[in-house]
């Protein structure tokens, strides 16, 4: 499965941020805003490693603020597409707005203050045609 879905022209979007980044903010925020303690905190490669008995909401907010500007944004322009805001089609005015509403700052304590914030970014993953269930952490 490639990380790049299609666009309504049949060329690829690119997200701006890995799937596997996207799959573990996932995790953690469901584990958060649910209470649950997560089975593990795995980061890709390029990202320090959060230990599970640190996992909190400070650290998963850490987590997302060292993540970059176009990371951050796709985050959002993610969320809003899983909450149907906007459609995938409309993926550049989405991260668009995205980057503006980011450059506010506190990207990490918009999306932790999402009600089902997980659930909203594996819908958006879905929009795209990619299952959160089937990421490899």
């Amino acid at each position: 499965m490639s990380d790049t879905p299609d666009d309504e022209d049949g060329g690829e979007v690119d997200l701006g941020i890995s799937l596997e980044t996207v799959a573990t903010v996932v995790d953690h925020i469901r584990a958060i805003q649910d209470g649950d303690e997560p089975d593990e905190f795995d980061t890709d490669d390029e990202s320090e490693e959060i230990e599970e008995e640190d996992l909190d909401a400070e650290t998963l907010a850490a987590f997302i603020e060292e993540l970059n500007e176009d990371e951050q944004a796709a985050l959002v322009a993610l969320a809003w597409i899983g909450r149907g805001d906007h459609e995938p089609e409309e993926w550049a005015e989405a991260l668009r707005l995205a980057k503006e509403r980011s450059a506010a700052g506190g990207t990490a304590d918009y999306l932790l203050g999402l009600d089902m914030a997980g659930d909203l970014l594996a819908e958006g993953l879905g929009a795209f045609g990619f299952s959160v269930e089937d990421i490899e952490r």
